[in-house]
């Protein structure tokens, strides 16, 4: 067999059945080897968009995918998507070309320390010098990239390797295993933790992406329901639990967070997206039970009152299953309470910004029409500034399918998420929001979703910049016009519309999805309206 042919079989046997790509040498056979064995590649116009095309796909398949690339620059250009992977915890198989082995140190065509490069950014990441060990390489790949913290791995195919011709009686075939270890979490932990719950009075869960790793999303429903605990997450691990629910209470979210006495923390990091979990957001004097399958993450930036190493959904199964009597009916009904009312007090400060007819257009307003144009069952993509701030406030979620720019902060998500996500659910509507700023990173992309039929609808919020501008301020590189983008992929065979009044967005989206084709409803908002949301970033201490 030749290297490229194993290549392709060991992705196929782990359950690859798609791959994102840039064409180059000397991934070129391996690519057509893939495509003639069944796997569908779809080949994209910068390779920084196939990693993240990959992400949306493994997190809605709740499998891997792959993306490839030619040595050097190619692989190069591979970095920010596969970061953004690494930070997001999704398992993508990264797959590079290399200057040839025989070559190395020589300067050869190409040649760059790849390995190094993305040693930092993976969960793993190594170099295969004998085609015969692939499927071993490939093993440990996809061990690493589905075990106890998920996230991308990479693979370094040096051209002679691939093009190696070797005896297949010498190859050694690995067994694929038919499911990864749940383990349980230990039972004493689960006891205190149990004994802690029913000593709070304003206990607040917050749950992460791991829940849907773990496919843990019936037990998280089932706990908070006998429990009674009102349920927040973080922006990747939104709708695990229909935010429709009595217990969401979305607009109350800094008065559970700043009143709680008794953090669950399950399947989610302690990183900036919740603050650390430290004060002043958090309540100092709270106590903390976390639940992580890494027993890294425990305890990292606030110490752990009970910390509990385990698969979400096996541990969440032992605390229903070990409950006697903790979760009496009612139990935390003031604390929901007070949560409600707040909540609807926010609710009905949006709700005139929300409805306004106002031209230019507010964001908010844009938010409105979306929510209420799509179904629950849709795919919603977010990647900006101001528009994700005003979606995360205005849009909830009553499926898993939340994708935006996550932990990383990664700007040009947007586009290449909904095309992944849309290959990974061709039966579902998904709408990409975008801001005018980061839609215009990976906009050529709107041409992959033409060659491949991939039917997506893009509304950008365009508002002229980078951010809102304000009288008097300057912000060195923020404008950038109000481009008529419709117009521009109107030519590469995409519908296209442009809107200025409120009250046109709901039948431009309605005759976009109804072209059948990829879509581009650039809405004219109102430059000035700026998000308010917590400070992530801070440069002094």
């Amino acid at each position: 067999m030749i290297g490229n042919e194993i290549v392709a079989r060991c992705l196929t046997m782990h359950g690859v059945d798609i791959a994102f790509y840039l064409m180059g040498a000397p991934m070129l056979d391996c690519e057509a080897e893939c495509e003639r064995i069944g796997m569908r590649m779809i080949d994209v116009r910068h390779e920084q968009a196939a990693p993240m095309m990959a992400t949306a796909y493994a997190r809605l398949r709740r499998r891997p995918a792959a993306c490839m690339a030619a040595s050097g620059p190619g692989v190069m250009n591979l970095v920010t998507g596969v970061a953004n992977a690494f930070a997001d915890g999704t398992p993508v198989i990264v797959l590079g070309g290399a200057s040839p082995v025989f070559q190395s140190g020589m300067g050869a065509f190409q040649e760059v320390d790849q390995l190094s490069v993305f040693r930092p950014i993976t969960r793993w990441s190594e170099r295969c010098y004998q085609a015969e060990r692939l499927p071993e390489y490939f093993h440990y790949a996809f061990e690493h990239a589905l075990g106890s913290a998920p996230g991308p791995v990479y693979l370094d195919l040096p051209g002679d390797v691939l093009y190696a011709n070797v005896d297949e009686a010498a190859i050694q075939w690995m067994e694929v295993p038919s499911r990864w270890p749940r383990p349980q979490g230990d039972p004493e932990s689960i006891d205190r933790a149990l004994d802690m719950m029913k000593a709070a009075e304003r206990p607040v869960l917050l749950s992460g992406s791991g829940i849907l790793w773990s496919e843990a999303e019936a037990e998280l429903r089932q706990f908070v329901e006998r429990s009674g605990i009102p349920f927040y997450a973080t922006p990747q691990g939104r709708g695990a639990i229909p935010e429709a629910h009595d217990l969401s209470f979305l607009g109350a979210r800094s008065e559970a967070f700043g009143g709680t006495d008794l953090i669950v923390l399950a399947a989610s990091r302690q990183n900036y997206v919740s603050e650390f979990t430290r004060p002043p957001r958090w309540n100092k004097d709270a106590k903390l039970v976390q639940i992580d399958i890494d027993a890294h993450q425990i305890g990292r930036n606030r110490p752990a009152d009970v910390g509990i190493v385990g698969d979400a959904g096996a541990v969440l199964r032992q605390l229903l299953e070990r409950d006697r009597g903790h979760f009496a009916p009612g139990r935390y009904a003031a604390w929901t309470g007070h949560l409600e009312a707040a909540h609807e007090a926010k609710a009905r400060m949006q709700e005139e910004r929300q409805a306004s007819d106002a031209m230019p257009i507010h964001p908010l307003r844009l938010c409105r029409e979306v929510r209420e144009f799509l179904s629950d069952d849709a795919v919603l993509c977010v990647d900006g500034q101001e528009i994700l701030t005003y979606a995360r406030q205005s849009i909830p979620f009553q499926r898993p399918h939340s994708l935006n720019s996550g932990p990383f902060g990664c700007m040009g998500v947007g586009l290449p998420l909904a095309l992944g996500a849309k290959v990974a659910r061709p039966e579902a509507t998904v709408l990409v929001l975008h801001g005018d700023g980061s839609f215009g990173i990976n906009a050529m992309e709107l041409d992959t979703a033409v060659r491949h039929d991939i039917p997506i609808v893009c509304v950008i919020s365009n508002n002229a910049g980078w951010t809102a501008q304000q009288e008097g301020e300057k912000v060195s590189g923020q404008h950038l016009g109000f481009t008529r983008y419709d117009e521009m992929f109107e030519a590469l065979g995409c519908y296209g519309e442009m809107v200025e009044d409120p009250n046109d967005i709901r039948p431009a989206l309605e005759r976009a999805l109804a072209s059948g084709r990829p879509a581009v409803v650039n809405v004219m908002v109102d430059p000035t309206a700026r998000g308010m949301s917590t400070q992530f970033t801070r440069y002094e201490t």
